[in-house]
């Protein structure tokens, strides 16, 4: 391992944070020291998380609709991608939902709505149905991710039995008006503080792809510790057609691997996990991914398909990872 790699790791587990000029010089290493960057990061994942790794799935419970203009998503106003559009799904729908996940040894079940943010009949029925899965799998962990936020909606998730919500950040707050302008960076960070204001847990993260700098990608990172975020989802950029981000192709598998372990010590004891466009960005290297992440998506990511559970499984044991089950 190399002497910065090395003096990096050492520092980190001992409870400092890593300076910005650290990070950004993980971001920017040559990818023949790239095992040892994972080396380093495995290091700091396992501390906290062993070799575990938990399996998420995700529910696409409204799609399309949706009145904003977020350019990497498919189901934005301005995206002109083929998908499906559908209302709010029933309750019955989302609990089938939830027995999906639990059968294919999914741990965190994640109801996922297109829109703005969700109206007094969202909330009725998502913790409606978050009632009755709690009342079948009192082990499975519900999340919700749900648009802007407000604290007495995150209150009643809560008192129903959500565990978390997610809401990303997405990118810098610098970049962050090149990808939407119809909400702000400060309206993500104000739904992360009435999601923890009310005994919330929060999951967000980063979308890596979509045009920012490793400057900006050090920003996001610095920005989720400050934040002392539980769950850190990090995405790689899906080039959707129909979408204003449909021809960007800027990563390698290198360069993922590399922001996933930038995430790892930026965030040493935050379950970080592989997220959106971890098949497509890193293809045969996807496996690499879980030397810095302890946590990944299984079955697809809403609009778009993925991993199914039986590889993912798979490719965990075959790592020599052991997939949670409890």
């Amino acid at each position: 391992m190399t002497p910065f790699l090395s003096e990096l790791t050492d520092r980190v587990l001992a409870g400092l944070e890593p300076s910005r000029a650290d990070l950004g010089a993980v971001l920017d290493l040559p990818d023949d020291v790239l095992p040892d960057v994972l080396a380093a990061a495995y290091r700091v994942r396992e501390r906290t998380w062993g070799r575990r790794v938990k399996l998420c799935m995700l529910r696409n419970a409204r799609s399309g609709l949706c009145p904003e203009d977020c350019g990497y998503c498919s189901q934005s106003v301005v995206s002109k991608a083929p998908i499906q559009k559908y209302t709010l799904q029933s309750e019955d729908e989302l609990l089938q939902g939830a027995h999906a996940a639990v059968s294919r040894g999914a741990r965190r079940y994640c109801m996922v709505t297109s829109g703005r943010g969700p109206s007094a009949r969202d909330i009725e029925q998502l913790t409606g149905v978050t009632r009755r899965i709690k009342a079948e799998y009192p082990d499975l962990e519900i999340c919700v991710s749900l648009g802007l936020t407000e604290y007495q909606q995150a209150v009643e998730l809560k008192q129903a039995g959500v565990g978390w919500v997610n809401h990303n950040l997405n990118t810098s707050e610098r970049f962050y008006p090149e990808i939407c302008s119809t909400h702000t960076y400060a309206d993500r960070v104000a739904t992360l503080r009435n999601v923890v204001a009310a005994g919330l847990h929060t999951c967000c993260g980063a979308i890596v792809g979509m045009g920012e700098t490793n400057d900006d990608l050090v920003d996001v990172a610095l920005s989720l510790r400050a934040l002392a975020v539980d769950s850190l989802p990090v995405n790689f950029l899906i080039p959707i057609g129909g979408t204003p981000l449909a021809e960007r192709r800027d990563l390698s598998p290198a360069h993922c691997l590399r922001a996933l372990c930038m995430f790892r010590f930026a965030n040493p004891a935050a379950e970080v996990r592989v997220a959106g466009g971890r098949e497509l960005n890193l293809g045969w290297f996807q496996s690499l991914s879980l030397y810095p992440a302890n946590s990944i998506f299984i079955e697809g990511y809403l609009t778009t398909p993925g991993q199914a559970a039986s590889a993912a499984q798979r490719m965990v044991e075959e790592m020599g990872f052991e997939v949670e089950t409890a």
